[in-house]
């Protein structure tokens, strides 16, 4: 039997908008309210804070399939942090060669990836990535 886990970060109600405006790089700031865009617009939810830096878009319950246990979680989100910008996609990033090998400069995590704005990279094949991670949820 499953055990819905609360996890340290949780949906808040704070303001998405006040919080990217706190951001003082100028660039990262504009990327960031133009990721909110693209992610909005692809996923059809509005952005939401989860915990004091992450902007998530949808809800899911992810079921682990080692323990079994389930978390609250965002189906697609990004963290403006001060080396790059994080896009948590939640999917085998490394699955997507094809996808990467077009994108441009990046970094990639377990399911991240990991850019430092958006001039360094291909915006339509990042918009795939984000189609290709909404679709597998």
């Amino acid at each position: 039997m499953s055990k819905v886990v609360k996890i340290k970060t949780q949906q808040t109600t704070e303001n998405v908008d006040d919080f990217i405006n706190k951001i003082e790089n100028e660039q990262q700031r504009a990327d960031s309210f133009t990721i909110i865009e693209l992610m909005k617009k692809i996923s059809g939810e509005e952005p939401k804070m989860w915990g004091t830096s992450i902007i998530g878009f949808g809800n899911k319950r992810y079921k682990s399939p080692k323990t079994g246990r389930e978390v609250d979680w965002f189906l697609i989100g990004f963290s403006p942090r001060k080396a790059n910008l994080s896009l948590h996609l939640a999917i085998d990033i490394k699955k997507h060669e094809d996808t990467l090998q077009k994108l441009g400069k990046f970094k990639t995590g377990v399911g991240c990836l990991y850019i430092k704005k958006l001039t360094d990279i291909d915006v339509e094949q990042l918009e795939n990535l984000i189609r290709t991670a909404l679709q597998s949820k």
